[in-house]
């Protein structure tokens, strides 16, 4: 087994360096059971993602991966050769042979999970992403995201780690994915636009240009920024959920586990806020030194929530008072803010120390020490 777990954690580093950074982290009880759900989820991905592959060759695997994961000695070599996590799938054996050590509890979310998925992805493939409504655009990122979501709350509740009420809020685990999802996808339109992927819900863009690619037109400048501030507002709907639910973990590793990509998604939703390079320029990401600084800080729910009323207070001043969302945006950072002092108020006497580090320079000079660190762990994206 030890040779395998080398392998499977090598895959891991291969296929993200942030999951591999954030579960080292975790209880031993969980490292594996996450780790393998990681990567079983990606080998399915890699599938749906590859279109050289027909249709009629990856719809069945899309249906059946939760039982090709039972199947020893089972890979697969139908990628095309410029498929990034190819090597994974060549050498997925390894990573069944992993899973089948597991507890049958892990195994069976694990493969519930990658069923769901697998569904989902097949639906998609053949209808084609159409993401015309809010409702539909929940959908798929609860398709793509939230399942994720569901299934780590299931492990936390099947190991004895939290209650079985964090499995059984199931709209909660859901707003935990959605709200890194929506992130991604607000923060990414160059990029999918690019590879001809629509993500953005017609019933928000549609209100802003008669095609989508028509946001990136010099002349449509202010309607663009108008339709990102609407995208922005539509993710933070999720972030009282996420703070109730992280209210819920008591586990300390579950707690940082849960919360680091939360505080690392407030803070790209405050850098994408209002932020016309998002139609100009791929790749925006928050500052290396800044995601070392949160991945410290995100410790307990306090300290979590005073930095989402950080955040929500920078989001809240950078929003233009004629876009047509100024107040609902306003109104959503107030909800927040008062969600906070009245639920965590340990958080105001966090929120004061934040401040006076960020004012005071200390902050700024922890950044800059801690960019060499974050060199190590190289976040690709909110949480890849």
């Amino acid at each position: 087994m030890t040779i395998t777990k080398e392998k499977i954690y090598h895959h891991l580093t291969m296929t993200s360096r942030s999951f591999a950074a954030v579960i080292q982290d975790l209880d031993e009880e969980l490292k594996d059971p996450i780790c393998l759900f990681y990567l079983i989820l990606r080998g399915l991905d890699t599938i749906e993602d590859d279109m050289s592959i027909d249709l009629d060759i990856k719809i069945p695997y899309l249906k059946k991966f939760h039982e090709i994961i039972y199947q020893k000695g089972w890979n697969f070599t139908k990628n095309g050769p410029n498929e990034k996590d190819r090597q994974l799938l060549v050498e997925f054996d390894t990573v069944i042979d992993a899973f089948l050590c597991l507890k049958p509890a892990y195994q069976t979310i694990i493969a519930d999970i990658t069923k769901q998925m697998g569904d989902g992805m097949a639906h998609y493939a053949t209808a084609g992403i159409n993401v015309e409504t809010n409702a539909d655009y929940d959908e798929y990122c609860h398709y793509v995201a939230g399942l994720v979501g569901l299934g780590l709350s299931e492990m936390f509740s099947a190991c004895g780690f939290e209650s079985p009420m964090v499995a059984k809020r199931k709209d909660l685990s859901n707003s935990m994915g959605l709200f890194l999802q929506k992130t991604n996808i607000a923060r990414d339109f160059l990029e999918d636009l690019r590879d001809k992927r629509f993500f953005w819900p017609k019933e928000i863009w549609g209100r802003y240009a008669d095609r989508m690619e028509d946001l990136i037109k010099p002349e449509n400048q202010a309607k663009a920024l108008h339709c990102l501030d609407h995208m922005v507002f539509n993710a933070m709907s999720h972030i009282k959920d996420v703070l109730e639910y992280l209210s819920m973990i008591k586990n300390q590793s579950c707690f940082k586990f849960c919360a680091i990509p939360q505080v690392m998604a407030i803070a790209t939703l405050t850098l994408v806020h209002n932020n016309y390079k998002i139609y100009t320029h791929e790749n925006i990401k928050i500052r290396k030194g800044e995601t070392v600084w949160l991945m410290k800080e995100a410790v307990d729910i306090d300290t979590v929530a005073a930095i989402f009323r950080y955040y929500a207070r920078l989001l809240n001043n950078k929003t233009n008072p004629l876009d047509p969302h100024f107040i609902d945006i306003g109104v959503l950072c107030g909800e927040i803010e008062q969600v906070c002092v009245e639920r965590y108020p340990n958080s105001t006497e966090q929120l004061a120390r934040l401040n006076a580090g960020v004012l005071g320079g200390s902050t700024g000079s922890t950044l800059a020490a801690a960019a060499v660190v974050a060199g190590a762990v190289a976040f690709s994206s909110t949480f890849a």
